[in-house]
């Protein structure tokens, strides 16, 4: 079992720039949904964007410790524009 702060902290790691919030979907410690906002992502396809993420915790899937990730992905200016006034 991986917890949602080591997924974050895989993340981060990969991508230093980025805010992560991670949330176990069902309390079993393998099915998450991420929100990555990055800097990172500015200039690339939402696929170029997810394939960094699951970059950042491919060991983990492959050893299935993580068995089901959904992501969203935003730039900064995305996310600003995201977020409800």
């Amino acid at each position: 079992m991986i917890t949602p702060d080591q997924v974050a902290t895989l993340i981060r790691d990969s991508l230093p720039e980025a805010e992560v919030q991670v949330q176990d979907l069902t309390g079993g410690g393998d099915h998450y949904q991420v929100l990555v906002v990055s800097p990172a992502f500015a200039g690339r396809t939402l696929v170029q964007q997810h394939q960094l993420v699951y970059a950042a915790v491919r060991e983990a899937m492959s050893s299935q410790a993580i068995h089901a990730l959904a992501l969203k992905t935003y730039t900064p200016e995305q996310w600003a524009t995201a977020q409800p006034s």
